[in-house]
């Protein structure tokens, strides 16, 4: 049997390994994008000469080695075309969500000193002339999309096709100004700013060099075991270091494949057209999913509904086992399962063809993990953050323990602090530091290791996380609780959206619940429970039975400290734009806390 070659890329950073790449592999297809229905292919070669004008462009304009240019955009070719085209002329890339509204976007603009802003359309582009007063470093903006654009200030605004070629222009001017921009790049030198949720407080801007970058490459190729013909959908956002690590630093070290879809819409049916090799998914899309085809099965009914009920009674035990090590009894039970009912739902979410398929960025729940797996979805748990530049840890397909995330990568080093078990990692993969926060910096990295905020404890030699060390809740007797387990295992309901616990310092558990409004709608339907919109939903006696029904089983899962003993179903979804979620869908719990603070008394009310 052969061994796996080590993965060991040169030592160039990314701007530098995509010109190899362009030299060695310039015909090979880099990036597809679907456009109006018809998918468009871009070759090594291209990526790296549209890069290479779209950098000369953001040069022509004023910006000097070493500045930054902000990218406000959904995931589309223009993005990495600006961010490595900002790479190859020394300059660095400063993620934006485009889903943030105009105040966050201008928080991230001013603290990051961004000179040139690449926006996707009118909409974005209005969001950062809102707030032009406060940002000054701010000279000129670029958008992508000119549909329905209306007339700006001379000066200002420009199309990314005339960035383009307006860098062409300067160009032919300066010939050997990339060429001397890559001679002077070092692995040292940061290559993109990658700002943190701020779930807790404002975002931090997360200064990741090219080592860094290329030290995740090699964890993440070597950990999934991806190859040169890896295909990947790209559509979680760029400006997240999970998107970042998967569609521009393993791809451009590997010369692999990325596909960009029509828009965060259509998902589901790119997943299908473009049936990827790997997948990743956050927590909220696996729950999404599960969510989806359990509609489904309610709208099969009768047989169809049984035959997956029997099917998944029948696998369900070995999903853990690798396909290698099963039984031939095992083996032929799956085979007729998947080709009886499997096959069609993994089909219908797109994955017949996945090698490997990841969560991460959030606790998931174990329940969650064992459906998709049972399934014959090839998925991993995997563990990282913003500060470790993606992946620092993650299972393999031929060892996988439940509920953990695996262990440390190929070049990190992890422990456990000995008093608290919080995660600590030290190794290339740990980032430079957060941009203008010298404090930050040094709480955060001590002694060379990184103090990661994250609780964990070792399961058959691989870490299984606990929680976040600032939330572990200690109740008024004293014990101390995870909230993430109890939140997670209430959220592994296809009813259940979002459950936010309370406990600290209380005498019991409750919890805020947000129904799937989809899921429990379609439920509605069959039992014939009238409704009109979201709260009246919320507020019917019949789904509060379904909902105590769903607690009651989650219950069953947990310690008896950790029953949840009163909930509150919430009667509108929560809202990045009410400040009670951020950008990624992180829960803000202060913010929530202090929001529903009456609700929440009420349920401890006579206690």
């Amino acid at each position: 049997m052969t061994a796996t070659p080590v993965f060991d890329p040169p030592a160039l950073t990314l701007p530098q390994m995509l010109r190899r790449q362009a030299q060695e592999n310039g015909a090979r297809t880099a990036i597809r994008q679907k456009d109006f229905g018809i998918w468009k292919p871009l070759s090594l070669q291209d990526y790296f000469t549209r890069a290479s004008a779209a950098g000369l462009g953001f040069r022509a304009m004023g910006l000097a080695e070493g500045g930054h240019v902000a990218i406000l955009s959904e995931n589309r070719v223009e993005w990495v075309l600006a961010q490595l085209g900002a790479g190859l002329v020394g300059g660095v890339t400063v993620g934006v969500y485009a889903t943030s509204p105009s105040n966050e976007v201008a928080y991230v603009l001013d603290h990051s000193d961004a000179q040139i802003v690449v926006c996707e359309d009118q909409e974005q582009v209005d969001k950062v002339l809102e707030r032009q007063a406060e940002l000054p470093k701010v000279k000129r903006i670029v958008v992508i999309e000119q549909k329905g654009l209306r007339a700006y200030p001379d000066g200002l605004v420009l199309s990314f096709a005339a960035l383009e070629e307006l860098g062409r222009a300067y160009g032919a001017e300066h010939p050997r100004l990339i060429e001397e921009c890559l001679s002077r790049q070092g692995l040292d030198d940061i290559g993109l700013m990658i700002y943190t949720s701020g779930s807790t407080g404002k975002p931090k801007g997360a200064m990741l060099s090219y080592r860094n970058l290329r030290a995740e490459a090699i964890a993440v190729v070597d950990t999934l075991s991806l190859d040169a013909s890896t295909t990947h959908l790209s559509y979680l956002p760029l400006c997240h270091v999970a998107e970042q690590m998967l569609t521009t630093m393993a791809p451009i070290y590997l010369g692999s494949q990325i596909n960009f879809g029509e828009s965060i819409r259509t998902v589901q049916e790119d997943l299908r057209e473009v049936a990827p090799s790997m997948f990743l998914g956050v927590p909220r899309i696996w729950e999404k999913l599960n969510a989806s085809i359990y509609i489904k099965l309610i709208e099969a009914g009768g047989l169809r509904r049984a035959m997956f009920e029997r099917a998944y009674a029948l696998c369900e035990p070995f999903a853990e086992v690798p396909p290698a090590r099963r039984t031939l009894a095992q083996r032929t039970i799956f085979a007729f399962c998947y080709v009886a009912v499997f096959r069609a739902l993994q089909n219908y979410i797109g994955l017949t063809h996945c090698k490997v398929a990841m969560t991460g960025a959030a606790p998931i729940s174990a329940k969650i993990v064992r459906f998709f797996r049972t399934l014959g979805v090839p998925l991993v748990e995997v563990y990282g953050a913003t500060e470790t530049s993606g992946l620092a840890c993650g299972q393999r397909l031929d060892h996988l323990v439940p509920a953990c995330v695996g262990s440390p990568a190929r070049g990190a080093e992890m422990r456990l602090a000995p008093e608290t078990g919080e995660i600590l990692v030290r190794g290339d993969i740990v980032f430079a530091g957060y941009y203008k926060s010298p404090d930050a910096t040094a709480a955060a990295i001590r002694d060379g290791w990184l103090h990661t905020g994250d609780v964990a404890e070792m399961v058959q030699g691989q870490v299984k996380i606990v929680d976040r060390l600032k939330d572990i809740m200690i109740t008024a007797g004293g014990k101390n609780l995870s909230p993430s387990e109890i939140e997670n295992t209430v959220k592994s309901s296809p009813y259940v959206k979002e459950c936010i616990v309370i406990g600290e310092r209380r005498k019991y558990v409750s919890a805020l619940i947000q129904i799937d409004g989809e899921t429990v709608g379609k439920w509605a339907e069959e039992m014939g429970v009238a409704y009109t919109h979201f709260r009246s939903l919320a507020e019917h006696p019949k789904v509060r039975e379904l909902i105590e029904g769903e607690i009651a089983a989650a219950n069953a899962q947990l310690a008896q400290v950790s029953h949840i003993r009163r909930f509150h179903l919430l009667v509108k979804e929560l809202d990045h734009d009410d400040d009670e979620v951020t950008a990624t869908m992180k829960v803000r719990r202060s913010n929530i806390q202090k929001k529903y603070a009456l609700e929440i008394e009420g349920l401890y009310a006579g206690a």
